[in-house]
């Protein structure tokens, strides 16, 4: 095929395979799938289909890796045309070069192939200069038929310009913070639907709160608090409080572990404070369940991270050094370590953007069993959606049935829970030991409310766990 030509694709699936020759020196290359809408844009992060998150949620693209014969390197993507929602009408295929340009890429070719029978459909050979990302072709649908064109367009400007034309904002590290290209941050727009965040927008829950109460039990690092958190704190601990009364577990002690979704679609929820804000929320029932006044954190997307224990005392800091997000190039990988972290701090970068809820929840447990306490422990799991291990994150809450953990999952505001959703009415368990509820935007949420939602399952678990002798 030329460039700019096109051909009807009669097969239901295709694979497309990107190749090229070896040269001592030369960059290594990428290929990935962006699905779009009519508009010409990518809906979210998961829209994104390459190294990192291989497989779209919807299972209609699947990156299926590189592999390397007589000098070629190949690296493939499959499409099932049947599979793709109604919402997607261009499906762009494209390669990224690392550490390099494609000009230093030779016998660059694509090959577009019946899946089923392997045939080959289409060829386009293509050359390039001082690109550092390619779109090597394109499936879109024309009046109820998928088409192949042989695209051919590059980008000097790499991930950011081929990005920023797809709707994804790119922001680029401070200067001397980044090691090389690898560390740009790319970062989704919030959808459509959602409101403005600003880092100073106030917490409704603060303005609709009574005055706090005088006097109560002091936690384990309060007193170091600034004086405006110290007064949330009393105020929230105390609501906590009325929320276990009203559910008959007034007094009990548990303890508390918090895990944050940090997948690229959280962006705007950290960038607009409002992730800190729950971390905050959060800390008055640690600070109300455990007198030890910590609480063990992970973050995750591709990957689980362990953060260092929240220290009630250190709450700022900790803020502000380990509610992070947005790290991971989608485009290029990096096996430095990224320079200016903070003792302690994770990269972003190693953790990913893609939905993976089982293996943190295999990393908890196993921190449970390996931590045993006098106590039950009680998980807060905080995710906007995008649940697509459904049998993975079953088979793992299930099991964890006979442990002494409680699961309570809070949905973040955007949709496709999964799992989770169904989780109540599950059979085959001797005790129900996961709970979920969604709202639209946690900010909105007082308290109070807030926290009789998050602690009204509990105490049921708690006595069916003791009737069962879990606990």
């Amino acid at each position: 095929m030329s460039k700019g030509a096109n051909l009807p694709v009669d097969v239901p699936s295709v694979r497309v395979e990107i190749s090229w020759s070896e040269r001592g020196g030369g960059p290594d290359v990428d290929v990935s799938a962006l699905l779009l809408t009519a508009a010409g844009k990518v809906r979210d992060d998961a829209d994104f289909v390459f190294y990192n998150q291989p497989r779209h949620a919807s299972g209609a693209v699947t990156h299926l890796g590189k592999r390397t014969a007589a000098g070629v390197t190949t690296d493939t993507v499959e499409v099932d045309l049947r599979s793709l929602e109604s919402s997607v009408a261009r499906v762009e295929l494209c390669a990224s070069a690392d550490g390099g340009t494609f000009g230093q890429v030779a016998a660059l070719t694509l090959r577009l192939l019946d899946a089923g029978s392997l045939a080959e459909l289409a060829r386009f050979e293509m050359r390039g200069e001082t690109e550092t990302a390619f779109i090597g072709g394109e499936l879109y649908l024309r009046a109820g038929q998928w088409k192949f064109r042989a695209v051919g367009q590059g980008y000097a400007s790499g991930l950011a310009g081929l990005a920023t034309d797809f709707g994804i904002s790119v922001d680029e590290e401070p200067a001397g913070t980044a090691a090389d290209p690898a560390a740009t941050a790319v970062r989704m727009p919030p959808p459509p639907s959602a409101p403005p965040l600003t880092a100073s927008t106030p917490a409704a829950s603060t303005a609709a709160s009574p005055p706090p109460p005088v006097g109560g039990r002091l936690t384990k690092g309060e007193e170091r608090l600034p004086a405006d958190m110290r007064k949330r704190l009393t105020l929230r601990k105390e609501q906590v409080a009325v929320s276990l009364r009203k559910s008959g577990a007034a007094g009990v002690s548990a303890r508390v572990v918090l895990v944050l979704d940090a997948s690229g679609s959280m962006s705007f929820l950290y960038s607009g404070g409002v992730v800190a804000d729950v971390v905050e929320r959060m800390a008055a029932v640690a600070a109300e369940l455990d007198d030890d006044g910590e609480m063990q954190a992970w973050t995750f997307a591709s990957d689980p991270a362990r953060l260092p224990d929240l220290r009630l005392g250190e709450l700022p800091e900790w803020l502000r050094l380990h509610v992070r997000v947005g790290e991971m190039s989608l485009f290029r990988r990096s096996k430095k370590p990224r320079k200016g972290l903070q003792p302690g701090q994770v990269d972003m970068r190693s953790v990913g953007i893609q939905n993976e809820e089982q293996k943190v929840i295999a990393q908890v447990r196993d921190y449970v069993r390996a931590n045993p306490a006098a106590v039950p422990t009680l998980v807060l799991f905080f995710s906007d959606g995008g649940v697509h291990r459904d049998a993975a994150i079953e088979k793992e809450l299930r099991a964890a049935a006979e442990e002494p953990v409680f699961w309570q999952f809070v949905g973040l505001g955007r949709s496709n829970y999964g799992v989770l959703e169904r989780f109540d009415t599950l059979p085959g368990r001797r005790v129900d030991n996961v709970g979920f509820f969604a709202v639209d935007d946690i900010r909105t949420v007082p308290d109070q409310e807030l926290y009789d939602r998050l602690l009204s399952e509990f105490p049921s678990w708690l006595t069916a766990a003791g009737q069962a002798g879990i606990l």
